[in-house]
């Protein structure tokens, strides 16, 4: 594996912003999508987008979690369905709540250590595979979605296999504390953070109009940082007693070693939002995980091609490509 970022496209934060406003996501037309709103066990519901495109009902499923604000609209969500598109794959992009385009019902929404949510989803697409005849599953997240997939693979460990062929995590934030604090300083401070408070206050204050009460509305259009709203919101709707317990609980990389499937885990050394010293050491994971840092990419960037506007087809090519190699094993 390997990638090397186009001359014209030089630093992190370029690679970071670049790819997701501008570069190519898919080789044709946009992907279709079908979606099925399906209730939840607390009565709540999750949207999930299947492609639209036919094929046998027996074929493998590449399953795609969002990151943080993300859907499945996202460059990176586009460009890993255009890639099971044209592997014959069967493609699903689950929403995490709220992520859909509708504010969900619950007095909840979603977190990096969500894997319950993941849990339940896997199993019932699980069921759905076997009752197409075939139960085959490749599962792959990104940034917060692959945090939350790695939480999942940990706390399965050897029953992850029953569900899941492999699984891999593309530019996630596996040390939560030091990717929320470096997030939370200068210039990402004044670009991402503000980019992301900009869609997750509003869908607070719809929680909250929901469910009066459920927390200060005060303390939430105070917050300037990640820290802050998570220390109103995330962390107490979600069982955490602060922000410092849900980032060190939900945090996936002091648990790697209880991975027991095929894990791929791909972290760029030059990602704004994942300081390089946060990042595993070979020591830290067993066999069945693999690292792959490259020097470049940012977050979730990786664009490659010719300006204008160049593509993000590489990282689903090469991601999907080693999910797929994994099949039947």
């Amino acid at each position: 594996m390997n990638y090397v970022a186009p001359l014209w496209l030089p630093g992190g934060n370029l690679q970071t912003i670049w790819p997701a406003l501008y570069a190519r996501r898919v080789s044709g037309e946009q992907v279709p999508y079908r979606r099925e709103r399906w209730p939840t066990p607390d009565g709540d519901f999750i949207d999930i987008d299947f492609g639209a495109w036919p094929g046998p009902a027996s074929r493998p499923l590449l399953v795609l979690f969002h990151g943080l604000e993300g859907s499945s609209r996202s460059h990176y969500a586009e460009a890993f369905a255009d890639f099971a598109r044209a592997r014959g794959f069967a493609f699903a992009a689950p929403h995490f709540r709220g992520c859909s385009g509708e504010i969900n019902l619950a007095p909840r929404a979603y977190h990096s250590g969500d894997f319950e949510e993941i849990d339940w989803i896997l199993r019932r697409l699980h069921a759905r595979q076997q009752a197409h005849g075939s139960g085959t599953i490749l599962a792959a997240g990104v940034s917060l979605g692959g945090n939350v997939l790695l939480r999942w693979a940990e706390e399965m460990g050897a029953q992850a296999a029953s569900v899941v062929a492999a699984a891999a995590a593309v530019s996630a934030p596996l040390d939560l504390a030091a990717s929320g604090h470096a997030i939370g300083r200068g210039f990402n401070r004044q670009v991402y953070t503000r980019m992301f408070l900009r869609t997750m206050v509003p869908k607070a204050l719809k929680k909250l109009a929901q469910h009066p009460g459920l927390f200060s509305r005060e303390r939430l259009l105070a917050a300037r940082d990640l820290y802050d709203f998570d220390n109103v919101f995330t962390a107490p709707l979600h069982g955490y007693r602060n922000t410092d317990d849900y980032w060190a609980r939900a945090s996936a990389k002091p648990h790697l070693r209880k991975i027991r499937i095929p894990a791929l885990i791909v972290n760029a050394r030059n990602d704004p939002f994942v300081p390089i010293g946060s990042l595993p050491r070979a020591q830290e994971v067993f066999e069945p995980v693999t690292l792959w840092q490259p020097a470049q990419g940012g977050h979730v960037g990786f664009a490659a091609g010719r300006l204008p506007p160049g593509h993000v087809h590489t990282i689903p090519q090469v991601v999907g490509g080693w999910l797929a190699s994994r099949l039947g094993q």
